[in-house]
């Protein structure tokens, strides 16, 4: 008998195994491939998912391994500086091999005590009131309190479900792939900037010895599950710019689309849904593999403290409710994105005068902040501005803020040292500190980092600890 079970072992599956282990969840995570992805398919980590990383002790493991970039310049691939005034210490892009990120998460998860099962996958399931029994692959049935689908774009676990996921189909594919090529990289350099002055979704660009990563449209929409052969690259370059570049000896190839889809609802019961098995949309902007592993973030607390017994009854509720409008806003922006990067005169017109209004910094800055999700604001009711948003890594006379984050707890951040967690200390961690870089008097936060309160009263931090956290113990 297992606590959860986790359909698929991508960041979003191992994320939120690893959060569930912080708080002594028995976790089992089935990953139907048997060995990790062979290719190299380079994704980008933003702000806040770095801050996310720092908040758990893994940013100095993930770091190592990628590559920083400036934080700009995201939005539509308009070339614009980073804004001022970005308001976190890791206002960077981690440039990152895909499968490292996952072998990270998913060694992280095991080191904590989650158990992944690969050549395994879930096949179908029935829930009752008390858990919900999952049959596997071979035959075998597993039982658990619940099941949780991070199993992609082509969920399973989503579609047994019954879970309705509307929205577009793809209307424009993409291809994508590493290969070798014969052309020089004067000619390559030369031809790609000419063609970026209006075609945005073609890029040659080195990815070591004779080895370019390289992007193009498809002729036409083809079936995603079917990589694309060489031939295709080498037509479609010839189409778009009038050589093939002497492409050979490819290392991967892949096709993406621009389909737009959002489930109605990421629970039913016992079964929740998180990362691509709940949305899906274009890649611009590089924000799929963000909001997944945020989803793991804001669902792994709420789910273990439901699973230990303390989690107020709408607890668990408000993942959905507040996972579903961020996830909406992503699918919006990127839908606008790619508007912007057709080669219709309308569409062009439109890019030019955004391009133009970018120069000014507090648009700049929000649109950064839209895609790197440093902008979300939760809706915990009437309050200050920072009520319901994520706090910075602020300065404490311990160190820094997110290092006292590290295991998964509430925090009380109380410049008064007047104020107490009391009994919610088994699941709220208090630190008195009149020097904090706050510009309050006392914050609660969540495990997630957002701020639940603000204020200096007992009784009212009372009331949003019962809200939050439960009932007090003792």
């Amino acid at each position: 008998m297992f606590d959860v079970i986790i359909a698929g072992c991508g960041p979003t599956g191992a994320m939120l195994a690893a959060e569930l282990r912080l708080h002594d969840v028995r976790v089992l995570v089935l990953e139907k491939e048997t060995e990790p992805a062979s290719f190299i398919r380079i994704v980008g980590l933003h702000i806040r998912s770095l801050e996310l990383m720092a908040m758990r002790g893994l940013l100095e493991r993930v770091l190592p391994h990628g590559r920083q970039r400036p934080a700009a310049g995201f939005f539509a691939a308009i070339p614009k500086p980073v804004p001022q005034g970005l308001d976190s210490a890791y206002a960077y892009r981690l440039g990152i091999p895909q499968p490292v990120i996952v072998q990270l998460l998913e060694e992280h998860a095991i080191e904590l005590g989650a158990q992944v099962r690969r050549g395994c996958a879930v096949t179908g399931f029935e829930q009752d009131d008390e858990g919900v029994t999952v049959e596997l692959t071979d035959g075998r049935q597993l039982r658990s309190r619940y099941l949780i689908g991070c199993d992609g774009a082509r969920s399973t676990v989503r579609k047994l479900l019954g879970v309705g996921f509307p929205g577009e189909p793809s209307r424009n594919d993409t291809l994508m792939g590493e290969m070798h090529v014969g052309a020089s990289r004067e000619e390559i350099a030369a031809k790609a900037a000419e063609l970026r002055e209006t075609q945005q979704r073609f890029w040659l660009r080195p990815f070591g010895e004779g080895v370019y990563s390289i992007v193009v449209p498809a002729a036409e929409v083809g079936d995603r599950a079917k990589p694309p052969t060489l031939e295709e690259f080498q037509q479609q370059l010839r189409a778009v710019a009038g050589t093939d570049f002497g492409v050979h000896s490819p290392r991967w190839m892949s096709r993406f689309g621009d389909a737009t889809r959002l489930a109605e609802r990421y629970r039913v019961g016992r079964v929740l849904l998180a990362g691509d098995a709940a949305h899906i949309h274009p890649p611009i902007g590089g924000q799929g593999l963000n909001l997944g592993v945020q989803d793991a973030f804001n669902l792994g607390w709420k789910l273990a403290a439901q699973i230990r017994g303390w989690a107020p009854d709408t607890l668990l509720d408000t993942y959905q409710a507040e996972r579903h409008p961020v996830a909406q806003e992503v699918l919006d922006n990127t839908r606008a994105q790619m508007e912007l990067l057709s080669t219709e005169p309308g569409a062009q017109a439109v890019r030019r005068l955004l391009t133009e209004l970018m120069d000014f910094d507090e648009v700049n800055r929000h649109l950064i902040e839209k895609i790197t999700a440093v902008g979300i604001r939760y809706d915990f009711g009437e309050g200050p501005d920072l009520l319901g948003r994520r706090l910075r890594d602020i300065d404490v006379k311990q160190g820094h803020l997110y290092g006292l984050l590290h295991r998964g707890r509430g925090l009380l951040l109380d410049r008064t040292e007047r104020l107490t967690a009391g009994g919610w200390s088994d699941r709220v961690d208090h630190l008195a500190d009149p020097t904090a870089a706050l510009d309050v008097p006392c914050v609660l936060l969540r495990p997630d980092g957002h701020v639940a309160w603000i204020g200096d009263d007992q009784r009212d931090l009372d009331d949003h600890l019962s809200r939050w956290f439960g009932k007090p113990t003792g």
